[in-house]
């Protein structure tokens, strides 16, 4: 199995050179987290398909589950995300002895916080009454619901295992697993929606129970990789056990919860609007599935380029060398913003042709495909937040982030789209348009903010790093 090395630049190369060096490594690091979470996220992309091909209730039912799981599976892995840049700074330092004892007590939180997520899940239907959700989906959406939560905490053990592989510089093993996990995904799906060998046909209903099993499997294949594998045995993870540490899960949380917020600050904005547009038609939610789904499979791509900085950035750190972290955050920006501008062209030009992917009715092919267009308009905004935000946490600098990420999202991009597609303040309401639209003003915030976050983060440590010169 290969490991990617740090390499630092050395004094005579060029910056040219230096760019082409960094994005070597850095790409190394992240093209396996980019199949990776592109495989998960076409698990989520396969469950809309093949529900859509039962019927528009089926893919309205599995969509707003989503906007209900999908934000607290997010605010509970962004809160193990802590993990990452923990082991990064410590692999990046040499001190290997030290990595163990802070994965045993982030599997302790990862325990936790899998059982609250399943809880939540479990009690989520008053939140569909709430938003006023079509009264014929809410029972189909909370039985999806239902087997989405049994599999919570198998992959929150599973988040925090794959986290300290990714800190180590070895990002080969979720990818390996998450293709795994996709290609079980599949006739798991065949056989709970349309019933076969025994199951009874359960429709969009089975593809929540056939992602449970999913996350088992792939929890149970990490931690035996992790297990046996010879590049982990110096972190001596497996080789004692440890009861839970207060002291050091609070420092986990101190960096933890402000990123599971500031995830959780974005994804649930998706989450609400879907919610809103939940009272306006299976027609509308289908379309606005369509559109959501497809781009948070474009969006796995920056987003994986954001944990991989975050790994550079926090090794750098660890062997205390804080220009080298603030030239690895800047080349993973500026490679963000060159796959924004792909997206955005594929995405405006063949906007039809994605949603003809998902459904063959046309009303949804063309509500999707006015919201594709939007999607592609925030390509640039998204690439550069989550880039920003990933830096950031390499530099373990989460609180300023979060509160940074919730003004611009709650504060700024969701009242904007609620005046602009639910109120007539400024005119007709646009519906869904309207909503979009706010997501790209919060988004576009988001971007601002946290770039210029980001430059004082890394300013601020090359300052101290001199004062001790």
């Amino acid at each position: 199995m290969n490991s990617v090395t740090d390499r630092p630049a050395a004094p005579a190369l060029t910056r040219p050179a230096r760019v082409r060096l960094e994005l070597k490594t850095l790409l190394a690091l992240a093209l396996p987290i980019m199949v990776a979470q592109l495989a998960t996220t076409a698990m989520g992309f396969v469950d809309a398909v093949m529900a859509g091909r039962v019927g528009p209730r089926d893919l309205a039912a599995v969509a707003l589950g989503n906007s209900i799981w999908v934000p607290v599976f997010l605010l509970m892995t962004g809160t193990l995300l802590a993990t990452t840049p923990k082991v990064a700074q410590r692999f990046g330092a040499g001190t290997h002895s030290e990595i163990g004892p802070i994965v045993r007590q982030a599997l302790w939180l990862a325990l936790v916080v899998g059982l609250i997520a399943t809880i939540m899940l479990f009690s989520a239907e008053p939140i569909l009454h709430l938003m006023k959700v079509d009264p014929e989906l809410i029972g189909p959406c909370m039985q999806y619901l239902h087997g989405i939560a049994s599999g919570l905490p198998a992959v929150a053990v599973y988040h925090v295992l794959r986290c300290f592989s990714d800190g180590l510089g070895r990002t080969r093993p979720a990818m390996v697993l998450g293709l795994c996990g996709l290609a079980l995904n599949i006739p798991l799906n065949y056989v709970f929606i349309y019933g076969h060998f025994g199951v009874p046909a359960m429709g969009g209903v089975g593809c929540g129970w056939a992602t449970a099993i999913v996350m088992w499997v792939m929890a149970l294949g990490m931690a035996g990789w992790e297990r046996w594998a010879p590049a982990y045995q110096s972190s001596k993870l497996f080789s004692r056990f440890d009861w839970p540490q207060w002291s050091v899960i609070k420092r986990l949380l101190g960096i933890g919860m402000p990123i599971g917020i500031a995830v959780f600050a974005e994804s649930s904005i998706f989450a609400v609007i879907a919610l809103l547009i939940g009272s306006l038609g299976a027609t509308v939610v289908a379309g606005h599935q369509i559109a959501l789904n497809f781009s948070s499979l474009v969006f796995m791509i920056p987003y994986s380029l954001g944990m991989a900085v975050t790994v550079r950035v926090g090794q750098a750190l660890g062997r205390q060398q804080p220009r080298e972290a603030r030239f690895a955050a800047g080349v993973g920006m500026g490679t963000a913003l060159a796959y924004a501008c792909i997206s955005a062209s594929m995405m405006l030009l063949l906007r039809e042709q994605i949603a003809t992917i998902y459904t063959a009715d046309p009303t949804v092919i063309q509500v999707a495909a006015m919201l594709i267009v939007y999607s592609a308009l925030f390509q640039f905004s998204d690439a550069i937040q989550v880039t920003a935000a990933g830096a950031l946490r390499g530099y373990q600098d989460t609180r300023v982030t979060m509160i940074l990420t919730l003004f611009a999202y709650w504060g700024i991009g969701l009242p904007v789209g609620y005046i602009l597609g639910l109120t007539d303040w400024f005119g007709p309401p646009s519906g869904p348009s309207g909503l979009w639209q706010g997501l790209i003003v919060g988004l576009s915030c988001a971007a601002l903010m946290l770039s210029i976050r980001l430059t004082r983060s890394a300013r601020r440590q090359i300052r101290v790093g001199d004062a001790y010169r």
